[in-house]
């Protein structure tokens, strides 16, 4: 059997076990890498060395330090900031919104969905809004947030590895002239037009909520150098190039610093160290690298685009990759969606020898867009109950979204990054 065959073999094995998700994610992702070196198809050098790619550490890194915010409860004193702005509930959803969406650019957008989501219960439940009305903009918000930097989440760094693979430059906000728009959008959108298709969520206010820990004996001294420690780290991954120290060591400095400070224990930052991400991760590039040199994704691509028919427009490509990406993702991790179509978005860029840039931060966009399940993404699935809502609201007010964000990509990728410059 011929290395390509085995890389398809493979691929398709991937494809239909992250939808169905009987094996954990990190799992199938390293059974891929694995069998790719049983095989022959990779050497272990090759495929081990994907475990430790300068993007995987920065990951790890980040980890850390943004645990750090929230194990303080730093994280919880920056969301309770919206109850200062908030005098209606559209103030307040765009309050949520803004400051949900901000520190997901930063942190990890699951967990910054994790520890607001008590604050907004309680902030709803005190003023006598519906949560229902609060808790879909809000986790809506994580994922929208996450596009605003390479960090903002670990798909975005299989986009700006695969990039990077090329020999193309990248940086700090490289997804942000997209991402930033579509924030502000999608707060416009939940203002004005999604605001009408949440539930009330009669009745929805019973529902149990994980009480928000109570951070009166940390030292005020460990919740301000969490964030000062933070803010350095992101500046220095901003101005990476006149300082000179690579990203990746700038997170790991930033971990190294809080743990010695005691800022965050030794085990607290071990225990934040998301191994399904890693394991993920580390495999998926092991497979993307397998259908680089098998030649195995420039099959895909010739036949995607020989379906196009002789000489397609990139827009139609650019097309078809974000609707494929955001339905895969809507019913599959997010990660896992991005790390099966970047290597496949790439491979189709080539294929008409266009730039890949508008293809891969299409791709990494599409694949933060899953807002019409309860599925789609963690966040979604952690306010069903507190919300009261079923799979019909997720589709009301989350479709309208991925259409305005597909809208707004098709036109403004191939004007920010030319497919022929």
């Amino acid at each position: 059997m011929s290395p390509t065959t085995i890389t398809l073999l493979f691929l398709a094995f991937a494809i239909v076990s992250f939808i169905l998700e009987r094996i954990p994610l990190g799992l199938t992702a390293t059974i891929c890498a694995l069998g790719l070196t049983l095989t022959g198809v990779l050497d272990a050098t090759t495929t081990f060395s994907q475990y430790v790619n300068s993007n995987v550490i920065l990951c790890v890194g980040m980890f850390v330090v943004g645990q750090a915010l929230f194990e303080t409860g730093m994280a919880n004193k920056i969301g309770g900031i919206v109850t200062r702005f908030a005098k209606t509930e559209k103030m307040l959803i765009v309050a949520i919104m803004v400051i949900v969406g901000v520190m997901s650019g930063f942190l990890s957008n699951t967990g910054t969905a994790a520890v607001l989501i008590p604050v907004v219960c309680g902030i709803a439940d005190e003023s006598g809004y519906s949560r229902s009305r609060l808790l879909m903009p809000l986790v809506f918000a994580a994922a929208l947030g996450g596009n605003l930097s390479i960090i903002g989440a670990p798909g975005n760094l299989m986009g700006v590895n695969a990039l990077q693979e090329l020999g193309l430059s990248t940086n700090f906000f490289m997804y942000a002239p997209v991402g930033i728009p579509m924030l502000i959008l999608g707060i416009i959108y939940f203002v004005f037009i999604g605001y009408r298709f949440l539930p009330d969520g009669k009745g929805a206010n019973g529902a149990a909520v994980e009480k928000q820990k109570d951070f009166s004996h940390v030292p005020q001294w460990k919740q301000i150098v969490s964030l000062v420690v933070l803010i350095v780290v992101i500046l220095a991954m901003i101005f990476e190039e006149q300082i000179g120290i690579k990203i990746q060591v700038s997170a790991c400095i930033g971990a190294v610093i809080l743990v010695l400070s005691g800022v965050i224990s030794e085990k607290e930052a071990l225990a934040s160290i998301d191994l399904k991400v890693v394991l993920l991760f580390g495999g998926s590039l092991a497979l993307a690298k397998a259908l680089d040199t098998t030649g195995a994704g420039t099959l895909i691509a010739d036949n995607i685009v020989g379906l196009l028919g002789t000489a397609p427009n990139p827009i139609i490509l650019l097309l078809v990759i974000f609707i494929v990406t955001c339905a895969l993702t809507n019913f599959m991790s997010n990660t896992a969606t991005t790390a099966l179509m970047v290597p496949i978005a790439v491979s189709l860029a080539q294929s008409l020898g266009a730039d890949p840039r508008a293809v891969v931060i299409a791709t990494v966009i599409a694949g933060s867009c899953a807002y019409a399940t309860p599925i789609g993404m963690p966040a979604n699935t952690m306010v069903v109950g507190l919300g009261g809502y079923k799979f019909k609201d997720y589709v009301k007010a989350g479709f309208p979204l991925i259409l305005v964000s597909f809208v707004f990509c098709m036109v403004i990728l191939p004007i920010l990054f030319p497919f022929y410059p």
